[in-house]
Order: structure tokens, then sequence, then C-alpha cells
């Protein structure tokens, strides 16, 4: 499990496993956010398993999933609204953590956090959001709001 720290508070991972989540709880992660559907792969365990350890481990966990490519305003919304309900540190995680950071970059700047802020954020934890940078400015500037 390769854990990448975003801001305080927020992190993303690869595909986790329901025995990987006894070790997020030691780690003192709260809860966890899964942006994975279920059966994008043969070899990815059902949400329900890594709910039912999260359980066990007095760990909260809510299901986002997001189809690779295909972020939509209400994934984000939805992203958002669970990094305000539920305890942190949090954790998400999708099959490669790119959806997830991503999630977390558009919810940020639909916040107002300024892009370059969410981009060096992202770069320090290992992920590439340049491309994204100008939208990113737009949303956190309210030019892309309804």
């Amino acid at each position: 499990m390769n854990i990448k720290q975003v801001v305080d508070g927020v992190a993303v991972a690869e595909q986790i496993r329901a025995a990987d989540v006894d070790q997020l709880a030691a780690q003192g992660f709260r809860s966890i956010i899964c942006n994975r559907p279920d059966g994008e792969s043969a070899d990815q365990p059902d949400y329900v398993d890594i709910k039912l350890a999260a359980g066990r481990n007095g760990m909260q966990i809510r299901d986002v999933p997001v189809v690779s490519g295909r972020i939509s305003n209400a994934d984000v919304a939805a992203f958002a609204q669970a990094l305000n309900d539920l305890p942190g540190p949090v954790l998400a995680y999708c099959r490669s953590g790119t959806r997830s950071i991503q999630l977390w970059a558009l919810a940020s700047a639909s916040k107002g956090v300024a892009a370059a802020d969410i981009v060096n954020a992202a770069r320090q934890a290992g992920y590439d959001l340049a491309e994204m940078q100008a939208y990113l400015q737009k949303m956190a500037d309210g030019a892309l709001r309804k």
C-alpha cells in the first residue's frame, strides 16, 4: 500500500484491500473514501469487504465510485460532501490514486482554493495536475459555477 499525503487530513492511495484497513486505522486514519466502482477489474476487492473491515476498525467509509476518465460535477460534489462529513484524517483510493487526487483537486477548487496551491500539493504527493491548472483556477474563481 502506497499512501500519498496530499494535505493535512487527506491522503490518496491505489487500491486497498480489507487486510490493509487494520494498518490504516493503526496509522490514525479515521475515514476512507472509495472512488473505484466494483467490478472494474477481476482482481479488485468488493467495496463491501473494505466497508466491513472499516467497521471492525471503528472507521467511517463512503462510496463515491467514479468511472475512470468520466468525473462529473455530481462526482465532485459527492466527494466534497464526503470530505466535509467524514472525520479526518481521510484516505481516498481508486485503482492508482489518480481519480482520487483529481476529485480532491476539483473539490478544493470548487471551495475557492487557488489552482497553484492545488497543483503544488498534488505534485508533492507525486501527481502531475499541471494540465488541469487553468480549469482549476477558473473553478476557484467561480467562473464555472452556475
